[in-house]
């Protein structure tokens, strides 16, 4: 089995230590490629060098809505050079969030506007963040779309309802561990609605974890916070082949032309 993450954040500081034995066990497990997403200038470079060094991992650069006020007066500049020296590099993790504290949310739609500019001029997939925002991400994209080559909308956790229009603008949906919890069920259940193709798996990895009980492998820090291990990307295929009463080696096979598809890889 070969399975691909299509949302994580391998470079976050809290994975460094474990990196590498990290990914000889994902490896063990049938997960071969990971969509690396950047959220601030200041890890774009990180991101680089897992891209360029570990077979397997793709890159996409971006600002994440929490971490826009870090950054610098030319950054739009500077992430144009970087996909233009990066012709394979998709954009991304950006979007819109008023779940945030404080959220400058005219801001965030300037920021996230020049994104879908830089999709839709270097023809690029652009992978999307969106939390308690939906009216005001569909006028934005309405205004301003992105590439033809579509947008993944990860972790998708808007209303059900929604889903088929979301479709029609060229949507992908990834699902992450996260909604295996209880508590998530809704949203998991959402996940039904999407088209079979339209679907793509994904760990958010280190966040978004599993239930304790449920998850494959386990990632501690010093302080006892638990940390999603990118192993844990086999519990989403499980989970949705059951849900839709597949088998998950037939699954598995649809989910990764889906995100070839999405992501123009080979």
């Amino acid at each position: 089995m070969h399975l691909s993450d299509a949302h994580c954040h391998l470079q976050d500081p809290r994975l460094q230590d474990t990196l590498t034995d990290t990914l000889r066990e994902c490896r063990a497990r049938g997960i071969h490629r990971w969509m690396v997403n950047a959220t601030r200038e200041a890890d774009w470079a990180a991101v680089t060098t897992l891209a360029t060094t570990e077979p397997g991992v793709h890159a996409s650069y971006g600002l994440h809505p929490w971490w826009q006020a870090e950054r610098s007066p030319h950054w739009a500049c500077h992430l144009e050079m970087l996909l233009k020296q990066h012709p394979e590099a998709a954009l991304g993790e950006t979007g819109l969030d008023r779940w945030m504290k404080n959220p400058n949310i005219e801001d965030q739609i300037r920021v996230l506007e020049e994104h879908l500019e830089l999709s839709r001029t270097l023809d690029r997939p652009i992978t999307l963040h969106c939390l308690k925002a939906w009216p005001e991400l569909a006028a934005c994209l309405k205004r301003s779309p992105p590439s033809k080559k579509g947008f993944l909308l990860h972790s998708y956790a808007g209303p059900e309802a929604q889903i088929e229009g979301w479709v029609r603008a060229g949507a992908f949906f990834s699902l992450s561990p996260g909604f295996l919890h209880p508590r998530n069920a809704a949203r998991r259940a959402a996940f039904t609605k999407v088209p079979l193709e339209r679907l793509l798996l994904e760990t958010d990895a280190p966040d978004m974890p599993p239930p304790e009980t449920l998850a494959i492998l386990r990632l501690k820090r010093e302080d006892s916070q638990h940390l999603n291990h990118p192993a844990n990307l086999a519990l989403c295929l499980d989970a949705v082949a059951a849900d839709r009463g597949m088998r998950p080696e037939k699954l598995v096979l649809q989910v990764e032309k889906n995100a070839s598809c999405a992501f123009g890889w080979v």
